[in-house]
Formats: structure tokens, C-alpha cells, sequence
């Protein structure tokens, strides 16, 4: 019941900060334009509550359908003229050259990419807890092993582009596999002959064996690549557990399992919980002493699946980076960081269109909800990277020419530049019939994507 709470909450906030900085960018713009604007709603539908403030009394209100808002404009299309002064005439939208209106509705999905800049402006600046880009042991029979990775090197570049992060990794090899392009890999690999134990090297890893389909997924694992996890040394032992029984230490690091090596904690695990009551020997160094000892993980029930386990801690937390930004530079990077997501959905959408990404990808709001809860539970640092991330979305989507969208709207006044003409009413009818038709589409299909992950 907790969890569900926190869900709704983080869902509200952050859906009422997205569509109240829409709305504002809309209402500032027509403001600065000398468009009378008569309401300003978070919500659509019926309005539950409203308060008029301002010189022109513009009315600030709460609506029922909390999904979306809008800012109402005088506008001779919906009101009746004949009633309104002289002066206000002068400010009613449709009177207005075509570069005021062009300005008014492109400043809504403006505003969610202005948010999104602000946003990791401010995770930069903050400086944002992330895993470094090591590589973990590479598998022989995957392509990162056929360009010349083997683990333990730390990533420096991608084509060129500085790699700070794993997620940078990651988010420049989407770029590569999505252009189809080999990426080139700079990276420094142990060598205790080396500078600084260190050598340089550069590898070229292909990326256009990964099909469309699993750049939906975790497509890392695929390429061979995975993040390097810490050696497998025991921490805290449970007191007459298997590994206490068998004479383990704390601070005994393992090195191989029945002969195979063992690269790190995390193969460490792995290789227990799948031994469940099956004689392991370990070899292992203490005090660099080598030792051979040998355990049994105890068989445990967990999830239906039965399991080992020794009963002793293993590290397996990840090297850690902490890049902090000052102002300039961080907003700079808040920027890059919103226009390369921003192309990313723009090209994954286009694949949508010709079926080589799956429509499984559109997502409505439960699946948005359940996102919002979990980045809320895991950190601020998640939930704020999740808005931002969410509000590039809310501008993308905007930006896309179907009608009753700013995107549609866009497209008419670009018409009317080129035409010196606005487009007839009929043909506006029209299409905003279609829009709404496609629109209830997308939901269709989102909210049927949303159940199906929900109930598997």
C-alpha cells in the first residue's frame, strides 16, 4: 500500500511539473506577444477549482482529467467578438502575425527541453555517483573478444567522444548500433610494463550485428561487454555457515572454482547459487598463502528455484566515479545530453514507423507511473534523470506533425509562410479529426503495452 502511494505521488509530480512547464512556456510567450490569455489549466475536462488574477483577470485553474493541461487564448474562432472591447480585439490569437504564433506554440515543447537542459545541468554540477566504464571479463565467443578486449581496460573514447561513465558507453554504442557504424574504442588495459601500470590501445567493435529488436533490451551482454565487478573477496561469514563450517576466512580471496578461474564476485555467486548441495573446491589466497578448501553451498528455495549459498558476504559493488561539472560546462553538457536524446527518439521513432522497432516500445502512464515510483524509491539523482528524461520525450512528441498537437499547428503556420495563406477551415477540420484518430491510437496501444507489462 506504501509502495503504490509512492508511485501516485512521484506519478503527480512529476506529470504536474511536465504539463505545468509546458503550459507556462505557452502563456509567457503569448504574454510577451500581447495575447490576452483567459485561463491557464493544469488538468483537462471540468475545472474543480479556479482563482482570476492579473490585470486581465486570467483565470488559473485545477481541471478533473489530470492528463495534459492547456492555456486558453482569446481566440475569434471560440468566443464571440461582438463583446469584446476594441483594445482587446488587437490581442486575439488569430490576428497575430504567423511568427507570434509560430513563437506561442513552439515555446511549449521548447520549455520541456529547456527543463530537461536545466535538469542535468544541475545533476552535472552536482555531480552525479556513477559505475566507471571498466570492462568485465570478456566471454571468448562474442564480438568485443574478436576486436581485442579481454577485461579490465577502462574505456576512454567512442569515436572520438570522451567516455566519462557507463552510461556514456552505453549510450554511445546505442548511437552506433542505431547508425548501423562500427565504434571505435579507446581504452587504457592493465599492464604492470606499462605507464602507470596502464597501456593504451584502441579496438573497433562492430555493432551492425545487433538487430532492431535487441536495441529494445540490454544489447551490452550481446557485444560481449558487461560492467566490471570487483575481485571475489569474502566479507562477513555467518557464524556455523557452509563457509564458516568449511574453514573459510574473512578476506580470503577466491581465484578458482574446481580449476576454472574466477574473474570476479560476481562469477563467484553466480557459480554458487547454481552448485546447490554440490562440493565446490576452492582455491583460494590468504594472507598470499594459496589454500585449497573445499564447501558445500547449502540448497535454499527462493522464487520457485532451488539454490545455493555459502552464507558469506561478497563484494560486488562496482569502481565508482563521481564527475562534477562547474556551471558553464555542466549546462553545455545538460544541453548535449537533451539534443542527443532527443535524436535518439526522433530516429527510434522513425524506425517504429518502418516496423524495425517493435511498437512494444510505446509506453502510456502506467508504465510512466511505475518508472516515476521506482526512480523516486532508488534516489533523487534517479528521479530528477527520469524527469528530464521524460520531459524530452513531452517535447519530442509535441514537436510531431499530427494535428491538435503543437507539432500539427507548426505544420499549418509553415504552410501559411510558404503559402501566404493560412489553410482553409475544411481541411483543418479534417485533419484535427484524423490527429484525434491517431492520437487514440497511440493510447490504444500504449495502454494495451502498459497491462501486458504489468502482468508479466
Amino acid at each position: 500500500m506504501i509502495t503504490l502511494l509512492q508511485t501516485l505521488v512521484a506519478f503527480v509530480v512529476v506529470l504536474g511539473i511536465l504539463v505545468v512547464v509546458h503550459e507556462l512556456g505557452h502563456y509567457w510567450v503569448a504574454k510577451w506577444c500581447g495575447v490576452k490569455v483567459l485561463r491557464f489549466s493544469v488538468g483537462m475536462g471540468k475545472i474543480v477549482w479556479s482563482r482570476k488574477f492579473g490585470p486581465d483577470q486570467t483565470e488559473w485553474a485545477l481541471s478533473a482529467l489530470p492528463l495534459g493541461g492547456y492555456v486558453k487564448m482569446l481566440d475569434a474562432r471560440e468566443q464571440d467578438m461582438s463583446l469584446v472591447s476594441a483594445a482587446d480585439r488587437k490581442r486575439e490569437y488569430t490576428v497575430q502575425s504567423v511568427w507570434k504564433r509560430i513563437a506561442i506554440v513552439a515555446a511549449g515543447p521548447l520549455s520541456n527541453f529547456l527543463l530537461a537542459i536545466l535538469l542535468f545541468g544541475a545533476l552535472y554540477m552536482y555531480g552525479i555517483p556513477e559505475p566507471a566504464p571498466r570492462l568485465r571479463a570478456v566471454p571468448q565467443q562474442s564480438a568485443a573478444y574478436d576486436a581485442g578486449l579481454r577485461g579490465g581496460e577502462l574505456v576512454k573514447s567512442v569515436n572520438g567522444e570522451p567516455i566519462h561513465i557507463w552510461s556514456d558507453l552505453r549510450w554511445t554504442l546505442l548511437r552506433a548500433a542505431v547508425d548501423k557504424a562500427p565504434a571505435r574504442l579507446e581504452v587504457e588495459r592493465p599492464d604492470p610494463a606499462g605507464a602507470n601500470g596502464v597501456v593504451a590501445a584502441s579496438v573497433t567493435l562492430p555493432t551492425n550485428m545487433l538487430d532492431a529488436s535487441e536495441l529494445e533490451t540490454d544489447f551490452m551482454p550481446r557485444l560481449g561487454l558487461d560492467l566490471a565487478r570487483p575481485p571475489a573477496v569474502l566479507g562477513k561469514l555467518v557464524v556455523d555457515g557452509p563457509a564458516a563450517r568449511a574453514g573459510l576466512r574473512s578476506g580470503d580471496t577466491v581465484k578458482a572454482i574446481n580449476g576454472q578461474p574466477v574473474a570476479d564476485g560476481g562469477v563467484f555467486v553466480e557459480t554458487v547459487q547454481k552448485s546447490a548441495g554440490q562440493a565446490l573446491m576452492l582455491s583460494i589466497l590468504r594472507d598470499g598463502r594459496p589454500m585449497e578448501i573445499s564447501v558445500v553451498p547449502q540448497v535454499v528455495e527462493s522464487g520457485g528455484k532451488r539454490i545455493g549459498r555459502i552464507q558469506a558476504e561478497v563484494a560486488m559493488a562496482p569502481e565508482m566515479v563521481n564527475v562534477r561539472s562547474g556551471p558553464l560546462q555542466a549546462i553545455a553538457r545538460g544541453a548535449q545530453k537533451t539534443w542527443d536524446t532527443s535524436v535518439m527518439t526522433i530516429r527510434m521513432l522513425g524506425r517504429m514507423i518502418v516496423g524495425e522497432v517493435s511498437l512494444k516500445n510505446i509506453t502510456g502512464p502506467i508504465t510512466i507511473a511505475d518508472y516515476a515510483g521506482q526512480t523516486a524509491r532508488i534516489g533523487m539523482v534517479s528521479y530528477i534523470s527520469f524527469i528530464a528524461f521524460i520531459s524530452i520525450s513531452l517535447g519530442v512528441m509535441n514537436l510531431l506533425p499530427i494535428p491538435v498537437l503543437d507539432g500539427g499547428l507548426l505544420l499549418y503556420y509553415s504552410l501559411e509562410v510558404l503559402t501566404g495563406r493560412p489553410v482553409s477551415e475544411r481541411f483543418g477540420e479534417l485533419a484535427q479529426r484524423a490527429g484525434i484518430g491517431i492520437l487514440m491510437t497511440l493510447m490504444m496501444v500504449a495502454v494495451f503495452n502498459d497491462i501486458v507489462r504489468l502482468i508479466s
